[in-house]
């Protein structure tokens, strides 16, 4: 159309996409979005109902727990954390560190899981947790899937609230190498699982509060 109403060529729009692809033309404008092309190319990414719909005050241990990803800042580079935690507990029974936001973060991530029968695991909307992979390991753990409605963090708070506090108590800033990192990381969920005592858990470690939750169970 340009060239028509600009220099008076009429040229067939068939003509113009070959010259493209002759020369390796590509039009920034509106540039295909490739994660949006992959969502529409297949109707196996899927959305879950919200089934924890914010009922936090659990009781029962391996029955409910809420996964999520964050990116860790170090060294003028970023490294990605994946969490479960058990919602009953507080404890985070399941991490997972990588220089690199692939599916295998979340993958090995599930793969540490021991859940209960029927157990719940919630998360967002987030690509990783709504790929095919990634809904078939759930599935083969016999876990039930459920995810926040979009853009409410608030649906998925106590790993929000786990995020938080490994962001205020670790400085990570500090670390040069992944591998440092890493040990910083797995050293500080040592701390939080089996040292951090909290006012909310009967001022337990998530782990003895784990065992009290059982044994009132049993």
């Amino acid at each position: 159309m340009r060239l028509k109403r600009e220099k008076g060529i009429v040229m067939n729009h068939k003509k113009v996409i070959r010259i493209m692809k002759k020369y390796n033309l590509v039009a920034k404008i509106r540039k295909r979005n490739p994660y949006r092309a992959v969502m529409k190319k297949t109707s196996e990414h899927r959305i879950f109902e919200n089934k924890l719909d914010r009922k936090f005050c659990q009781v029962v241990p391996r029955k409910f727990f809420c996964a999520d990803i964050t990116y860790v800042p170090f060294n003028h580079r970023f490294a990605y954390l994946a969490v479960v935690k058990d919602i009953a507990s507080g404890e985070i029974v399941a991490w997972h560190l990588l220089p690199h936001i692939t599916m295998e973060l979340v993958l090995k991530t599930a793969g540490q899981l021991k859940p209960g029968h029927k157990a719940i695991i919630h998360s967002d909307q987030g690509f990783h947790y709504s790929n095919p992979e990634y809904i078939q390991k759930i599935k083969a753990l016999a876990m039930i899937q459920s995810m926040s409605r979009k853009g409410n963090c608030i649906d998925n708070a106590p790993v929000e609230s786990f995020f938080g506090h490994l962001k205020d108590d670790v400085n990570y800033q500090d670390c040069n190498t992944f591998a440092e990192l890493y040990q910083l990381i797995e050293n500080y969920i040592k701390y939080y699982n089996n040292e951090r005592t909290q006012w909310d858990k009967n001022k337990m470690t998530t782990v003895e509060y784990r065992d009290h939750l059982l044994a009132l169970a049993a």
